[in-house]
């Protein structure tokens, strides 16, 4: 097949986004992996002969299909070309928006079950991800449609607005917990898959998987759900600041983030701010990886950098650094040019200029108050150090910058 590579690719990218792909033949008996098997518990296997064989059967070259079933759940189809033999390409099920409980309810009436069934089919939708009609992912698949059919490709919208069924089975269900533990999997999967990212810095996959994140997959702690979600917060704090340790962040940039979005967790006013919330929490961790990992550095090289950044105007000496940490000052010095590629005056002089051209452009702060929280006592001797850096004086740098 002459799309062989992109079709791979694009089906890796879904997989990590927990979303399902599948590649059917148009004459193919289905089975409960079309929707996870949700039929197949509270119906049987017949059902999927009536609900998708008959679907599948009429699909037509050029086409991109969308369906939506009877139970909410969407799919998008289409037909590959020059296959061995004909197959159609199906993404889903999944979600194109939240839903609330108060449409699960009506749903479950609609569909004529029994109310526990209500909880079940929560527990079902938890386990979707969201696929918004205009995000990148749906961007990528229209993409490959055009690829593969060119450019005029036809859009075709079908909805199932009821469906023929025997809900005898469901019946029988009571008290059957059906999708707990599938569930929790694949909860804890998205989570590790998360964690990892940021343990990575990986802010783009950290973007992926948060756009087709459902934060009704949230695990319920509490009946109240404002504190459901700000409990789901602070798991994901927790293991956010855990996660960019292991990447090599220091615990003295951790403390300071960890405990800023402790604050806004407890200030959480609404649950739709919620997951508004946790992408900024997710984002911040994953630069702070990318800023300050100091996995590739020895532990000395990492307590002094370590304390360079918690404190500027401290004595910042090599002897004052290597004393420290009871090594020599020697040690101390052929370590750090090795590992940074800079002797260590430089290092802390950059650091210094840093904070300094942040402070010229953010505060009213005259220069030798910018000069001592930068470390430097004599004003005169900050500015050619200023000079030297940045190729400007202090002041100029602030008149460019207004």
């Amino acid at each position: 097949m002459f799309y062989e590579n992109e079709l791979r690719l694009v089906r890796e990218v879904f997989r990590k986004c927990h979303l399902q792909t599948l590649v059917l033949g148009t004459q193919e008996v289905l089975d409960s992996r079309v929707d996870l098997g949700l039929r197949q518990l509270l119906v049987g296997e017949s059902a999927y002969g009536k609900s998708f064989s008959a679907l599948f059967s009429v699909v037509e070259k050029g086409t991109f299909y969308h369906l939506v079933d009877a139970y909410l759940c969407q799919y998008l189809y289409f037909l590959l070309p020059d296959a061995v033999q004909e197959g159609v390409l199906l993404v889903g099920p999944y979600l194109g928006e939240e839903l609330r409980r108060e449409q699960i309810l009506e749903q479950t009436e609609q569909l004529h079950l029994p109310p526990h069934m209500s909880a079940e089919l929560e527990r079902y939708y938890a386990a979707l991800p969201i696929l918004p009609s205009n995000g990148s992912l749906s961007v990528m698949l229209d993409t490959f449609v055009e690829q593969l059919w060119g450019s005029h490709v036809k859009a075709v919208d079908i909805r199932q607005e009821s469906e023929e069924s025997d809900w005898s089975v469901a019946l029988k269900k009571e008290g059957d917990p059906i999708w707990n533990r599938d569930m929790m999997q694949m909860r804890y999967d998205y989570e590790n898959e998360l964690m990892l990212a940021v343990e990575q810095g990986q802010g783009h996959k950290v973007n992926l998987f948060l756009e087709s994140f459902s934060h009704m997959a949230m695990e319920q702690r509490s009946p109240d759900p404002l504190r459901n979600i700000q409990n789901y917060c602070i798991i994901m704090n927790t293991l956010s600041r855990k996660a960019a340790e292991r990447g090599g962040v220091h615990p003295i940039y951790l403390d300071k983030v960890s405990s800023e979005f402790a604050h806004k967790i407890e200030r959480l006013s609404s649950v739709s701010l919620g997951p508004s919330l946790m992408r900024e929490m997710f984002r911040t961790y994953c630069r702070l990886v990318r800023k300050h990992s100091m996995k590739n550095y020895s532990a000395p090289i990492q307590k002094a950098i370590a304390l360079i950044d918690a404190d500027l105007t401290a004595d910042l000496s090599l002897h004052a650094l290597a004393t420290a940490q009871n090594i020599s000052d020697g040690y101390l010095s052929s370590l750090f040019r090795r590992e940074t590629g800079q002797t260590l005056t430089q290092f802390v002089n950059e650091r210094r200029m840093k904070a300094a051209s942040r402070l010229l452009t953010t505060t009213k702060l005259q220069i030798q108050t910018v000069a001592q929280h930068c470390g430097i006592v004599d004003v005169h001797y900050f500015s050619r150090l200023f000079k030297k850096h940045t190729g400007m004086t202090p002041l100029e740098y602030r008149e460019s910058h207004r």
